[in-house]
């Protein structure tokens, strides 16, 4: 026999919870709509899970589950912040990015590390509308498990800054990520940590530890990323 009271009950709560179940969303940030990263994904499961849980049993009470959404988006939000203010908290919580192809080469080593399969990589780039190893000069799998590719000059899109001339693009690699030396690009461009130093110090910076960010490309081209205290550009978007 059909209990039109617990009826009654669910479809009050899905019209409850759900404009709540928003709300707490947007709070959280866009971090946790997009492509989520394996600590954001267990979020959105828990997430999904405890609002289940409470449309689907009447018995359940409604203001546990609310008091339960409330405390998951908080504790997402602390912990968010600790990863952008901490690398090492961020490591903790979430995959690295691996290189997997090098030109036009597999690193099987690296790719046992993220568990794919050359059957996955393959997979990936025909989705990426790329048929042949041989085209990609950098593979990448990123925290989130999607591949990232640059190909080889050859094999890129002309665009009309090239003005049908092929012109070889220099691939960048993470030198300095948050105040933290990447020894092993510097090992790959056989360069030594002293020069990064000098390089910085014409930048203006006394320590390596002072830089946010900074890159470096096949000819040893350093591109750093400053953060000024204060925005030189109106808010258009918040």
């Amino acid at each position: 026999m059909v209990d039109f009271k617990d009826l009654g009950i669910v479809a009050i709560r899905i019209f409850t919870i759900l404009p709540f179940m928003i709300f707490v969303t947007l709070y959280m940030g866009k971090r946790s709509i997009g492509e989520l990263p394996v600590f954001d994904f267990l979020v959105v499961l828990v997430f999904g899970s405890v609002v289940g849980a409470d449309i689907a049993d009447p018995d359940i009470k409604h203001i546990h589950t609310i008091v339960a959404m409330i405390l998951i988006g908080i504790l997402q939000k602390i912990l968010t912040k600790m990863k952008i203010s901490s690398r090492k908290i961020g490591k903790l919580l979430s995959f690295e990015p691996t290189v997997v192809i090098e030109n036009g080469q597999v690193l099987k080593e690296d790719l046992k590390k993220t568990g794919y399969t050359i059957d996955n990589i393959l997979m990936l780039l025909r989705e990426k509308e790329v048929f042949s190893l041989q085209d990609v000069e950098i593979g990448i799998i990123e925290s989130n498990g999607s591949l990232s590719i640059h190909k080889i000059p050859p094999k890129q899109t002309v665009t009309v800054e090239d003005a049908g001339v092929m012109k070889r693009t220099s691939l960048a690699f993470p030198l300095i990520v948050d105040g933290v030396l990447h020894t092993g690009v510097l090992d790959k461009l056989n360069l030594e940590e002293k020069w990064v130093r000098d390089e910085m110090a014409k930048e203006g910076f006394t320590a390596i530890d002072e830089v946010f960010y900074a890159s470096i490309n096949v000819r040893k081209e350093i591109h750093v990323v400053k953060t000024p205290d204060i925005h030189s550009y109106p808010p258009f978007f918040n």
